[in-house]
């Protein structure tokens, strides 16, 4: 006689399923997406949440970190949302607004803007492009993708048409909205059509002191010989729990380039995962964080290089103080037949604190025997020279100190291409230096 062993299902675990099965009926979608719901929660549900003896999740162990599912988030009210895009203040945008893991669409700007984009409400987006298969992107068996997956709430489909160069960056603000905290699960889908040129922005913001729960996801087609900038911006309450996951898969000879920026959040995790599927293309891929009190942001990719004559930058900057936890984990893969890849990963660490921590993992994986890649990582202190020389100029402690960190994490924000998208990660960098007294 054999004994079926099961484990313990936690209590986020048991309030998920729970969750599940009293939304299933009334989540947005039939026939297709239906099945695929009910594929992505039974997957999910036989593994569970992720946990340190995952090798993708070792450093942020969400069965410890997510103690319970909260609520599905329900509609808006009609007030519009405080602190939509306000730190892109000097950035004219075209807006799409997600309230709640749905698409506002009296936030959100219309098509007439741009004649080259199309924009649709997610499920209307899909009823209309029949030949996209949603959830097949790179990273769609992730354990948090394939939650997701199972709840998704609606989100934004978006179009950039053959050749179409942007007349201005698309500006997707993710916002909670609510006075008790609540899960969303918005879900968008972009294609960009080859040759087009196109900057995506994605921010993530919510109301401090309320411990909601926000499970992303984007699915980004890039076409040969396209261009895109997109740019990823976490300044979420201080008690919420965010993972965002980008799949992307970027055609030949295509232009692709992809930062993130986080100072808001209690637990956040942005993951990557993207695949180089033409040859010739140029990518980077990077990031700046700063972190105080107990945060803990991870960032984790995985990246495939599937063809030959692709070059690959990543670089990633962390500033952690007080008894923040930043986690970095980088993967590069470089497939049998993706000879001539250039590819270098590199992660540094600053810690301003003695209680502070940097988990740091980059990787290689390569099977092909013409090829030209590296990765690195570093942590530590200020400098104590250069801090001592600016002071005996007659600089402040502390001004001193936000002039060392403003140099160290210039170096990634000088990536992103946009000048007034750069100029507001910059002034949001010197107020989180500010806030810290």
């Amino acid at each position: 006689m054999n004994a079926e062993i099961r484990g313990i299902k936690t209590a986020a675990e048991q309030g998920l399923a729970t969750a599940f099965a009293g939304a299933r009926d009334t989540l947005p979608g039939k026939g297709a997406v239906a099945a695929l719901r009910d594929d992505a929660f039974k997957r999910f549900d036989a593994a569970g949440l992720p946990h340190r003896r995952v090798e993708e999740w070792k450093y942020t162990d969400l069965r410890a970190l997510m103690r319970e599912a909260k609520p599905l988030a329900g509609p808006a009210d009609i007030r519009k949302p405080a602190d939509i895009a306000a730190i892109l203040s000097g950035v004219d945008a075209t807006l799409v607004t997600i309230v709640n893991g749905r698409l506002a669409p009296e936030w959100t700007d219309k098509n007439a803007s741009d004649p080259g984009i199309t924009l649709l409400e997610l499920f209307a987006f899909l009823a209309e492009n029949t030949d996209y298969r949603l959830g097949q992107m790179p990273g769609h068996g992730d354990q948090a993708s394939l939650l997701n997956t199972a709840f998704m709430s609606g989100g934004v489909g978006i179009r950039v048409k053959r050749g179409a160069a942007e007349r201005k960056p698309i500006h997707i603000a993710h916002v909670f909205s609510g006075d008790t905290a609540a899960a969303m699960y918005p879900r968008s889908v972009m294609i960009v059509e080859p040759g087009a040129h196109v900057t995506l922005v994605e921010s993530f913001s919510g109301p401090n002191g309320i411990d909601y729960q926000v499970n992303s996801a984007l699915e980004l087609v890039i076409g040969d010989g396209a261009r895109v900038d997109h740019i990823k911006i976490g300044y979420d309450g201080d008690a919420a729990l965010r993972i965002s996951t980008l799949g992307v898969t970027v055609g030949a000879k295509a232009v692709y380039k992809d930062f993130s920026f986080t100072t808001g959040g209690a637990v956040v995790r942005n993951q990557t995962f993207a695949r180089f599927a033409g040859e010739g293309i140029d990518a980077f891929i990077g990031g700046a964080s700063l972190l105080k009190n107990k945060q803990h942001v991870d960032n984790t990719l995985v990246i495939a290089h599937a063809a030959p004559h692709c070059d690959s930058r990543e670089l990633f900057k962390t500033v952690l103080d007080d008894q923040s936890h930043g986690v970095f984990q980088g993967k590069i893969i470089v497939e049998p037949h993706a000879q001539k890849t250039n590819a270098k990963m590199m992660t540094r660490s600053l810690l301003l604190s003695d209680e502070a921590e940097a988990s740091q993992k980059p990787e290689l994986e390569i099977f092909a025997d013409d090829v030209v890649c590296g990765h690195g990582a570093t942590a530590g202190a200020l400098d104590p020279g250069l801090k001592f020389y600016l002071m005996s100029r007659g600089i402040h402690e502390k001004e001193a100190e936000a002039l060392l960190i403003q140099a160290f994490i210039g170096e990634a924000l000088e990536e992103v291409a946009h000048e007034g998208i750069r100029d507001d990660l910059n002034l949001a960098a010197l107020r989180w230096q500010g806030a810290r007294g």
